[in-house]
């Protein structure tokens, strides 16, 4: 069974007799009040081996490398620009954080990493972009650079021909949320409850930056 199908299972347990907001940052876990229901909702240890170094290049042609967003915290998806679905509603839904948590949104890294280096030129990147909140940072690479950043996050993805010619491809879809130092704590799986995914996020940002 792999870490993320671990962290999947886990992630929601049912908790009863607690009426208020529990936080535990050294344990990787918070309980949370949510409708018709409280959750516990899992963090992850920093010491889950997803994240590391990577060279890559923006939207905007800059080289850049893991190193370039440190000293805040980081929300990563891997996705590609021709997603019918899946992409475009998670960089939305980023959108939708960054209103929620205010000026706190300005203390986060926002990464949109292509799995399709093919097609997914930084002028292309840069055009889709617009589409969304400026502040996410589109990243691309050689097919190997890409395939090293997806391999560090324990991120999958495969070409599918499509019929008639073209491809598409299947990916991972969970949001990687990593520590101010590049540390793993955590993940927003795809279509998460808002209130669950931005109280994850609010967490990730009361981490201590050491």
């Amino acid at each position: 069974m792999t870490i993320l199908r671990l962290l999947r299972y886990g992630a929601w347990a049912a908790v009863a007799a607690l009426a208020f907001v529990t936080v535990a940052v050294g344990s990787g876990w918070f309980v949370v009040d949510g409708p018709g229901a409280r959750r516990v909702i899992a963090t992850g240890p920093a010491s889950l081996p997803i994240g590391g170094p990577f060279t890559l290049t923006d939207q905007r042609g800059r080289a850049v490398t893991e190193r370039d967003f440190r000293g805040r915290p980081m929300a990563v998806f891997f996705g590609f620009t021709h997603c019918p679905d899946i992409c475009p509603t998670t960089l939305g839904e980023f959108a939708a954080y960054m209103e929620a948590l205010g000026p706190d949104a300005d203390r986060l890294h926002w990464l949109f990493i292509t799995v399709d280096s093919e097609r997914d030129t930084p002028e292309h990147l840069a055009r889709y972009m617009e589409l969304f909140d400026p502040r996410v940072v589109a990243l691309t690479g050689t097919e190997a650079q890409v395939a090293q950043a997806a391999r560090n996050f324990r991120v999958t993805y495969r070409r599918v021909p499509l019929d008639g010619g073209g491809y598409t491809i299947d990916h991972s879809a969970s949001t990687f949320l990593l520590d101010a130092q590049g540390r793993f704590a955590g993940t927003i799986d795809f279509k998460e409850p808002d209130h669950i995914a931005i109280e994850k996020l609010r967490l990730l940002l009361r981490r201590p930056a050491t």
